[in-house]
């Protein structure tokens, strides 16, 4: 009856009959239920204030959602697959379930996963969920890996962008074309277009070449060569932003951060251990903008690029002819000026650091000395004979 009802208001002071102050009653000492009072109350006040009409059912549901979190109940029914993307926060997981009707509101989602200490393990990833289920149930799904998607691939350090295409095919059934076609705008797949300047009077070509970061991606359902390319393109901003490579380069290292890229990819193919990124990186700083006598490369790795470029199987050193060594059609022939054209593989994070901090020396020359691939460096060609020497003493040449 509404004569239980506490609104909130004083009773009429005694011999004031039809008058009221219009104060807040005083919570009672030892009363319970206030929150559902509250709640009828504000029910009634919008009955008397809007009538029974339409209105005052809309603006009860307004209210209504305002001090109660939308959510379903339950585990829900069907099913539908949800991509969360890499960097996703709890707001942009619970968009991407809102919007697949998984859960009913992103509040549902928000606080049943800060009420549940495992769900900073949810990673990014497609999962197969059920339709309106509530937010703990959610959250719940999603740190169960059986609802995960697995459709990894890792992608080695060190890769060509060539290499690259056969590997995402092969996973995919995507044809190579398809891959190469999509490569051929790096500005669309999302490479900023100031990576693509240099300092060195080289004439800049554009490649996504050095900017599909190796990592393991898990592809989603239904992805195109373009998508696929661009998660990589993702990945290496982020890897590189979150190390302040570009603005560390050009602080530290007065090159442009392409160039650096360069470098980084010529490290990572010619250090035989990682031990040796940063030193093989300070030979070809060295010798391209150092007192080298030719201030070119010298480095058959880059003539092996352009063998698997043009579709021609690559060698060892050894093998190589001395047309094919000094080749002057190849761009990336090891004896011209300066830096090469673009990088020739995509880089891991430490041949990126090697680029970016690599160690004081002035070597020019190396030459690996052991089977587990460490290298002597040398300043002098004299040096580097006897270092060659030993390197035949360990059967390593």
């Amino acid at each position: 009856m509404i004569d239980d009802l506490d609104l909130g208001f004083d009773e009429p002071e005694r011999g004031q009959k039809g008058r009221h102050r219009h104060g807040f009653v005083r919570k009672r000492k030892g009363g319970s239920g206030g929150r559902g009072k509250t709640f009828l109350a504000l029910l009634l006040a919008l009955f008397l204030l809007g009538g029974i009409g339409g209105g005052a059912f809309y603006g009860f549901d307004r209210i209504q959602n305002y001090f109660v979190t939308p959510d379903y109940d339950g585990a829900g029914t069907g099913e539908v697959t949800v991509e969360i993307k890499q960097g996703a926060l709890l707001a942009d997981m619970a968009d991407a379930l809102v919007a697949a009707d998984v859960v009913k509101s992103q509040k549902a989602f928000v606080e049943a996963a800060e009420a549940n200490s495992r769900s900073k393990n949810i990673q990014p990833g497609t999962y197969k969920l059920r339709k309106q289920m509530s937010g703990a149930s959610a959250v719940t799904a999603m740190l169960d890996l059986k609802n995960k998607i697995v459709n990894g691939l890792t992608i080695p350090e060190g890769r060509t962008s060539f290499n690259i295409y056969k590997l995402l095919s092969e996973k995919t059934k995507i044809p190579v074309k398809d891959f190469q076609a999509a490569a051929k705008d790096p500005e669309a797949l999302g490479v900023p277009d100031w990576w693509f300047k240099r300092d060195d009077g080289k004439k800049v070509v554009k490649s996504v070449e050095g900017f599909l970061y190796p990592d393991t991606y898990e592809i989603p359902p239904k992805a195109t060569a373009e998508s696929i390319l661009k998660l990589m393109v993702d990945n290496f901003l982020s890897v590189t932003g979150e190390m302040k490579f570009a603005d560390r380069v050009q602080k530290e290292r007065k090159v442009s951060p392409y160039e650096a890229l360069i470098v980084s990819s010529l490290a990572q193919a010619e250090a035989g251990n990682k031990d040796d990124l940063g030193k093989v990186a300070r030979v070809a700083y060295n010798r391209v903008y150092g007192e080298f006598n030719c201030n070119c490369l010298e480095m058959d790795v880059t003539v092996n690029y352009y063998l698997e470029s043009i579709g021609k199987p690559t060698k060892r050193s050894a093998d190589m002819t001395e047309a094919e060594l000094d080749d002057s059609k190849n761009p990336y022939n090891r004896k011209l000026r300066g830096l090469i054209p673009t990088p020739i593989n995509n880089p891991g994070k430490q041949a990126l650091e090697g680029a970016m901090a690599p160690p004081p020396g002035k070597w020019l020359y190396f030459v690996a000395i052991d089977k587990q691939g460490h290298s002597a460096f040398a300043e002098t060609y004299e040096e580097q004979k006897r270092n060659e020497a030993k390197a035949r003493e360990a059967g390593v040449i």
